[in-house]
Parts: C-alpha cells; structure tokens; sequence
C-alpha cells in the first residue's frame, strides 16, 4: 500500500522525523517545496541539502559536503576533526540557526555520509539525540542513483547506517503517479523495480530502438559516461558557424591538488563557447541569478565575457568563479578560476536525476550501475519520447540491497497511514500548530496570511548582479578584520583573501592596509620570497612564469599558513623588472 501525497504532508507537519520515498515521478520533490512553503510562510526556514550540486539546485539548496563543512573528506569523521570545525564561528552560527534538515536524493549518500552529518549536528547543537534533536525530512528513493563507492559491497546505503533507525523515521511511500500517464511506461517502471522485465515491456523497448522521434525539438542525448556527451557536446559545437572563444583556467597550488579540484568538479581545464551554444551552469550563485544545473544558451559576448540567456528568461553576464581545495584547518591548497559553464547539448544519465523531459535519446549500452536504466527511463513522460539507441544486460538492474528494503519500507508506510488515520482532524492541526510554535514560527493566522502576502505578492526580489568580489569590497571600510568579512559573508577567510588580490588588480588605490601582516612577519616573507626567486628552480613557477605559494610555506617550515601567505603577498613588492609575481588565484 502506497501512501497519497496529503497523508504525508499532514506527517510533515507534525514534525516527525520523515523517509519520503516512492518512485520516480510520484511527486517527492513537489511535495518538498510545499512544506519549505508551509514553513517559511510561518517564517520558520528550513536547511536543504543533497549529496551533489545538480541533486541540490532541484530545491535551491546546498551540496551536503558545502554546508558541513567536510571539504574532501570521504569516510567518517573522527573526533578531531569535529573539534576543528566547532572552533569556527560561521559554522556555529550556520548550525544554531539550523531546526530543520531536508536531504534530499538520499539514494546518492553513504552511510559515512550520512553517520559525519549526524556526529556534527550532536557536536555543534550539544545534544546526543540523533542528529541533535533537530526534525529531519529524508528524501529519495534506492532504485535510482546510488552512492559513488571504490569498494562496493555489502554496505552502500545511509539506511544502513546505525543512526538511521535512532532516527525513528515515518515512511511516507508515495504512489500517485505525476510524470507518467502513460501506463506502458509506469508498467515498465514497476517492472524494473520488481527485478521482471515482462514480454511485453521488453517489446515496447525494442520497438524504441533507434526509432524516429517526431518531435518539433532537439531531443536531449543522455549517456552513462562522460566520453560520450563530451564527443557530442563537441561535435554540436563544431556545426555553429559563429567564431570560437577560448577560455583557460588559472590556478594556484601545487599540481596534484589542482588536479583534485578537476577530478571533484565539473570545471573544464579549457572550455571553448560560441555564440548559440546550449550551456550548463556548475556553480551556485544565487546573486547573479544561476545555480548549479541552470542552462541556457549563450546569445552573444560582451567584451571578453559570454552573455548567457537562461531557461528561465534572464540574460547573465558571465564572469569566472572559484574552486577551491581546503585541507582540515580551513587553509586554501589549491585554487582553480574558470568560467562557471559547459556544454550541455547531451548530458550524462548522472545529471539527469530529477529532471522531466518531453523526449529523449538515450544510450545504455555502457550502463555499468544498477538504477541508471530506470533513472533514464523515467525522466520521461511516455514511450512515445524515446528512441533508445543501446541497452546492455546491466541497464534495467537493480541493486539487490535497494530489493531487500522496499517491502519493509512500504510496510512501515502502512503502519504511518494507520497511525494518522487514528487522529481526529481537530487533533492533527493541533500536533501542527505545536510543532510551528516550538519553532518559534507564525501561529497566528492573520501574521501567516500577511507573510504569504508578502511572499507571493509583487515583483521577485531582484538579484545582486554585482561580481562577488565587489560586494566584499563594499565591506572593506567597515571591517576591522578579515575575520569579519568572512562571518559577514558567510565565506571563508582564503575567499575574502583572494577577492582583496582581485580588488587591488582592479583598484591598487584601494585602502587595505588595515588588513596587512605585522612587518617582522611581512619582511621575513618577503625574504624567502627573493630567496626562492634567486634559487631559480622551474618547479617553483607555473606555466606563466607566476611563483608558486607552495616553495614559501616549505621554506618557512610550514610555520605560516597559506592564508596568511596569500595575505602577505598582496603587500610585499613582487614587481621588479622581469615583471614576476606570485599566483593569487
């Protein structure tokens, strides 16, 4: 027995911790915004995450490693490790703020993952209770994507985690169907998901083998592997007639890091635009309008920048972005600055989870992980959108762990729904009402009515188009200290330090003496600085002929921080006649 979707939100009201589940296209993401809605109408405002950028974009949200702080760090974290992180001020900020968790795309996190999320929260809200005693809305589904494992086995799953079940979860299996009303393609969906594929569902599947799609559109090309959707992407790019622009990375730090940054993002090394190319954004930044996952078109140049209409109507000017690499104290180890776009004529099926499409070409011919078959398939509306152009005999698995938990899971759903059903209607606004007011929202209807007002009335507040560093800057005059521009912006002290070098690129006028290094410190940088110039050693610079930071904290014996080296740099005198510099960025 599958659960409606107004049994669950009545769950999600009374403030139980909630598994929200169901197959694709049941409505788990629909039904999300509407609690974030109910919430924040009641200015209560929930903290949304998801394991990658794509999966978080879908609910405006933030990737699960960003928001707790866990850089790179894969397995779970140890006691020292937590330790460092309750030193920092913006985190305890962020995390005393934080009643309520929303993780969405579940399937994607590990219990390591998922164990590191629940021993931060008990550090930071000082309570042993499961992830400190906060309510915790849990989303997804175990048929689709599951987490990126090197060793995969026994154990891949955040159900498996032992704090799952000390979280005492309401399952909420959803079964109205929102996406599909194509029985053919439900039926072939409930199929892969009970591991017996049919005759006639196999046959709709041949019969969608390199068919003819009539459709009055380009149809998006999914793939299982970069390689492809990278020849693609390539090849639509060459078709333009419009001349190419050329844009290379900058970086900072040694190579292996570098490199680290590239193997952990969607940054291109190089990535070559024209004028009419289908773009993806890989970045957050809400103030200029995009997030991770935003696509567009770019629709011209202004300057050296690609101006770029999005989806949603609004023509950006592009400028570069940062990615960085920090290691457990917070200091920046590497540092990579490119456009925030690639090419997304075809997309891979990894990226694709949560989207809606009219119609689609897809490969499985390569499909090499259980759920990418049904992922693929079921971000389409009918059969009638699909030319399937490969299928290999791991395409339509699924994971025999994800086939163990679903009657449990649909067990427990029925045990929630019974559970509901036993309250009066009068007794279920009340467990609401409480759960608001211990919130500290909004239980006064007349307060709730003028907030949903003030919401959903008028024009959408306008976005800051202002370049991030220049909003920094605008903070430089009234901030004693670096420190406090961080806090102040909810960023790291390495940003605030790279956007004061971008700053006095731009405008070397620009008062930031206040933020200097005391001057014994200053000058013994300075002399290792012409030290490490003298010795003359080709791996101390890049490509550029820019020094390294890394030959200055190896010869200060790694007693300053590659902050305050960066820091430090914006004052010493790098400009001599050769013109050398060190790489800010």
């Amino acid at each position: 027995m599958r659960m409606k979707q107004s049994t669950a939100f009545t769950i999600l009201q009374s403030g139980h911790n909630v598994f929200l589940t169901g197959s694709a296209g049941t409505g788990k993401t629909h039904l999300l915004r509407r609690y974030i809605r109910y919430l924040r109408e009641r200015k209560v405002y929930p903290t949304v995450v998801a394991p990658t950028g794509i999966a978080a974009s879908h609910l405006k949200g933030q990737t699960i490693h960003s928001t707790f702080a866990l850089g790179i760090y894969d397995g779970v974290v140890d006691n020292d490790y937590v330790e460092r992180l309750l030193e920092k001020k913006y985190l305890k900020s962020r995390f005393k703020k934080l009643q309520i968790l929303i993780i969405d795309e579940i399937s994607m996190v590990s219990p390591e993952l998922f164990t590191s999320m629940d021993k931060i929260l008990k550090a930071f809200k000082r309570n042993a209770l499961p992830f400190g005693g906060i309510q915790v809305v849990i989303s997804g589904d175990f048929f689709q994507l599951p987490p990126v494992s090197r060793e995969p086995g026994n154990k891949r799953f955040a159900w498996q985690a032992a704090v799952w079940k000390e979280l005492d979860l309401k399952s909420c299996y959803l079964q109205e169907k929102y996406r599909q009303a194509d029985m053919r393609l439900i039926t072939l969906l409930d199929e892969i998901r009970m591991a017996g594929i049919s005759p006639v569902s196999q046959e709709h599947l041949h019969n969608a083998m390199h068919t003819a799609l009539t459709v009055s559109f380009t149809p998006t090309k999914l793939y299982t592997h970069n390689i492809d959707v990278d020849r693609i992407n390539n090849e639509e790019l060459r078709k333009l007639p419009t001349a190419p622009r050329e844009y290379r990375f900058t970086s900072e730090g040694s190579e292996k890091n570098v490199e680290r940054i590239f193997k952990t993002s969607l940054v291109l090394p190089v990535l070559v635009l024209k004028k009419d190319a289908v773009v993806l954004f890989i970045k957050n930044n809400t103030e200029l309008g995009y997030v991770n996952g935003t696509t567009g078109v770019v629709t011209g140049f202004d300057g050296d920048m690609p101006l770029v209409q999005t989806t949603h109507g609004a023509t950006i000017r592009v400028h570069p972005e940062e990615w960085s690499l920090e290691n457990e104290r917070g200091e920046s180890l590497a540092t990579v600055t490119q456009l925030p776009l690639r090419l997304a004529w075809a997309m891979t099926i990894h990226k694709s989870q949560g989207m809606t499409l009219d119609a689609a070409e897809i490969d499985l011919s390569k499909t090499f992980e259980t759920g990418q078959g049904y992922v693929a398939l079921s971000r389409l509306k009918s059969l009638d959108g699909l030319r399937l152009m490969g299928l290999n005999d791991m395409a339509l698995r699924v994971d025999p762990l994800s086939l163990r938990i679903d009657a449990p899971i649909q067990n427990a759903s029925k045990r929630a729904e019974e559970e509901v059903a036993a309250f009066s209607e009068a007794e279920l606004e009340k467990q609401a009402m409480d759960h608001i007011r211990s919130l500290g929202g909004l239980t006064d209807i007349v307060k709730i009515e003028k907030e949903k007002k003030r919401i959903h009335s008028g024009k959408p507040r306008q976005k800051s188009t202002t370049p991030t560093h220049l909003q920094t800057k605008a903070l430089i005059e009234a901030s004693a200290t670096i420190q406090a521009m961080a806090e102040a912006r909810g960023m790291t002290e390495g940003t605030i330090i790279n956007h004061l070098a971008k700053i006095r690129e731009e405008d070397p006028d620009c008062g930031l003496d206040k933020f200097k290094p005391e001057a014994e410190l200053l000058q013994a940088i300075e002399e290792v600085y012409l030290a490490v110039k003298a010795r003359n050693n080709p791996d101390d610079f890049s490509e550029n002929g820019m020094m390294r930071l890394k030959p200055l904290y190896e010869m200060m014996d790694g007693r300053v921080s590659y902050d305050m080296l960066r820091l430090a740099m914006l004052f010493v005198d790098t400009k001599e006649e050769d013109n050398s510099e060190v790489i800010i960025f």
